[in-house]
């Protein structure tokens, strides 16, 4: 069975709470029973983590190398500074996807930049927790198109 992780960055444990205007009422945790779900028609298997510090972001994505056959993130407000997240992810050398709920670049200056970008197979951005439903999709096909997996 292909494993997929999905990673959350800082703040996306007050989903629901924070800010519902741009980010929704979804709570992380309805995001990832809903994801699981999903995940089990795909026949994958999923991994599913938040964490605020950037240390430990780093340190599960290491965890991935050799074990993980695809990664889903959202790093929240550390797609725009972290250079050892984007070298993380280019060290492991596992396809990436990056989702944000809110559409980035329709937003201030700032968010408009994604080191992540550069070392992911795509991103999906502006569509709410679906955003997460397309990247493990999008994972369901890379992983097919690789030989990994079956049709459904």
């Amino acid at each position: 069975m292909k494993r997929i992780v999905v990673l959350n960055g800082p703040n996306l444990n007050l989903l629901g709470v924070r800010e519902t205007g741009i980010y929704g009422e979804a709570s992380l945790d309805q995001i990832e029973r809903d994801l699981r779900s999903t995940a089990m028609c795909f026949g994958l298997e999923l991994e599913f983590y938040q964490s605020n510090h950037e240390g430990q972001l780093i340190d599960l994505i290491h965890g991935c190398r050799g074990r993980v056959d695809c990664i889903i993130i959202n790093a929240g407000g550390l797609t725009h500074t972290s250079v050892s997240l984007h070298d993380a992810l280019r060290a492991v050398a596992i396809p990436v996807i990056e989702v944000h709920l809110s559409n980035i670049y329709a937003r201030e200056e700032f968010r408009r930049q994604s080191l992540i970008a550069p070392v992911a197979a795509g991103g999906i951005f502006g569509f709410g927790p679906l955003g997460y439903q397309l990247a493990l999709q999008a994972a369901f096909h890379i992983l097919r198109a690789d030989g990994g997996l079956d049709e459904i």
